[in-house]
């Protein structure tokens, strides 16, 4: 056996754990500090009670451990993943009970999307008359004061007034209103869409 070889041995003697003489019933325990450098001993510093720890019998086999203890943080995030895999299990199921073929699934996708489709086309057609009276309303005011350029302009009435704000409040709605059912048809179809993918994924349909 060469020289480095044998230091090697030695080197790895040293640092290896005293377990104890078979049938003692010694453990001992293992942990690593800060530096990320492994200690064995009789029993764990205080300082490192809450980090993963290993418990090694005589024979030098491991025969229990224990988790770090985790952060607030790190316990959020492990509800938050667990809650994700309780989630997609309850949607598995929920698809597998409510739908007996991918068809039956296009048809539901099919009248959800009409529906949602009834209502961009009401409110597309209300938005059309209220900017239609706007703009009918935006040229009548013209001939008031501030928009007129005539000096003996009458000012604008309050009734002119209060129908070009309310008017102005309705058009937004509407628009709002308008973008809210479009968000919402886009979510349904990427949603049928995921939905029909996994069914057949469960089903082993191709």
């Amino acid at each position: 056996m060469n020289k480095a070889l044998l230091a090697f041995c030695a080197t790895a003697l040293l640092a290896a754990p005293a377990w104890g003489a078979p049938g003692s019933g010694r453990v001992t325990y293992k942990w690593v500090d800060g530096q990320g450098v492994v200690h064995y001993g009789d029993r764990v510093p205080p300082e490192y009670a809450n980090q993963e720890q290993h418990i090694i019998n005589a024979q030098g086999v491991e025969i229990n451990h224990t988790d770090a203890l985790k952060s607030a943080e790190q316990q959020a995030a492990d509800e938050k993943k667990k809650q994700e895999v309780e989630d997609k299990l309850a949607h598995d199921r929920n698809l597998l009970t409510s739908y007996v073929s991918v068809q039956e699934i296009e048809r539901q996708r099919d009248q959800s999307l009409g529906l949602i489709s009834d209502k961009i086309n009401v409110t597309t057609n209300v938005l059309e008359g209220l900017n239609g009276k706007m703009k009918r309303l935006t040229q009548a005011s013209l001939k008031f004061r501030p928009y007129s350029s005539d000096p003996k302009a009458p000012p604008m009435n309050d009734q002119t007034a209060e129908d070009l704000v309310h008017l102005g409040n309705d058009i937004r709605t509407q628009q709002q209103n308008l973008q809210q059912f479009q968000s919402e048809e886009n979510g349904m179809k990427k949603q049928f869409e995921s939905d029909i993918a996994r069914f057949k994924e469960l089903k082993h349909i191709q």
